[in-house]
């Protein structure tokens, strides 16, 4: 018997009992090593849900995770016991049409850990013991902490939002919103050859990570309300935003900082807003969206394991499961937290 983070209700967290079972055709057990506390976990902590979904049952939460393969089902090869591993928490059906088209974060069947989408819930990894399909998980290279590797998972969603944006390479880069996504999008704008970076946030206390991260500028809007104007003169400066805070005022920000036929890609997600059509037209931009990601996974634990991208400096602490209230509350105040890591014991 193993133990598991569930949630019943906003803040209503209880560390229960759950039996991971035995590993099947085509499974392994991992022993937990890592989780990192995601913003849509922070959604169910505090709301019960976000959007259109509502919890309708406990779930387990976590979906940033990595840990050590602890057993074998029949069948598996491409893993050993022993291994560590980044979990994928995504597994799309790879028969419907989207799985077939090649963007499987479409999924028409999806199972994502840690999600009340389905009914019944579809429970996450923040547990001491996980059996899950061996697709899932990626094998570490010697010196690959599941601490770093952990953060597969968002630097993935990074990666497949610069996508959108197309090719970085001496392009001008704002990012809007300096939460966790936020940061790793800047360092994949580095790593991507981008000549500069500039960053805001409403508040200061995440942007010294952001400057450590890769950011050239940074700007807290709240003390400097005015300081991207002289971006918008002469019809705007950017050539790529990455707006990844989800706030209306912010896309309208970079609207008009972002220059002619910029691409500006929708990382976060908030409520509906109201667009300039008029100014969209006139310069000509593209606004894309993105959403979650697929082989993108596999090619950040390889970003990770050669050290493109350190994501140590975002890590403001590592609690134990017994602890996860106070993991919880801490990550929710980004004065004092940009990423909170949940440890599980060694089994």
């Amino acid at each position: 018997m193993s133990r598991a983070l569930f949630i019943h209700a906003p803040h209503d967290l209880r560390v229960e009992a759950f039996a991971p079972g035995e590993p099947g055709p085509g499974e392994v057990l991992v022993r937990m090593g890592a989780g990192g506390i995601c913003g849509s976990d922070l959604h169910y902590f505090h709301q019960g849900g976000f959007g259109a979904v509502r919890l309708r049952q406990p779930m387990v939460l976590g979906h940033e995770i990595a840990g050590t393969i602890a057993a074998l089902g029949p069948g598996v090869t491409s893993l050993a016991v022993g291994d560590a591993v980044a979990v994928n928490p995504s597994l799309p059906c790879g028969t419907c049409r989207f799985c077939r088209e090649g963007v499987q974060q479409h999924c028409l069947d999806m199972r994502f850990f840690g999600s009340a989408m389905r009914m019944p819930h579809v429970h996450g990894g923040f547990r001491d013991a996980l059996v899950c399909e061996a697709v899932r998980c990626v094998a570490l290279p010697p010196g690959l902490s599941v601490e770093v590797a952990a953060f597969a998972e968002p630097l993935a969603v990074c990666l497949h939002a610069a996508a959108q944006a197309g090719p970085l390479l001496g392009k001008r880069v704002l990012v809007t919103g300096a939460g966790p996504i936020g940061v790793l999008s800047v360092a994949v704008a580095r790593l991507g050859g981008a000549a500069e970076i500039v960053v805001t946030d409403l508040v200061a206390a995440p942007l010294g990570i952001a400057a450590q991260m890769g950011a050239d500028r940074t700007i807290a809007l709240r003390e400097q309300p005015d300081a991207l104007a002289p971006y918008a003169a002469d019809k705007g400066y950017f050539d790529v935003v990455i707006e990844a805070s989800g706030s209306g005022a912010a896309l309208l920000g970079a609207i008009e900082a972002a220059r002619p036929r910029a691409t500006i890609v929708q990382l976060g997600i908030g409520d509906d807003v109201a667009l300039p059509l008029g100014r969209l037209v006139a310069k000509e931009i593209t606004l894309r969206g993105t959403f979650r990601f697929h082989a993108e996974f596999a090619a950040a634990v390889a970003v990770l394991a050669r050290g493109a991208i350190d994501p140590r400096p975002m890590v403001t602490a590592q609690l134990p499961l017994d602890r996860a209230a106070e993991a919880f509350a801490l990550a929710s105040d980004r004065g004092r937290a940009m990423k909170v890591q949940l440890a599980f014991e060694k089994m």
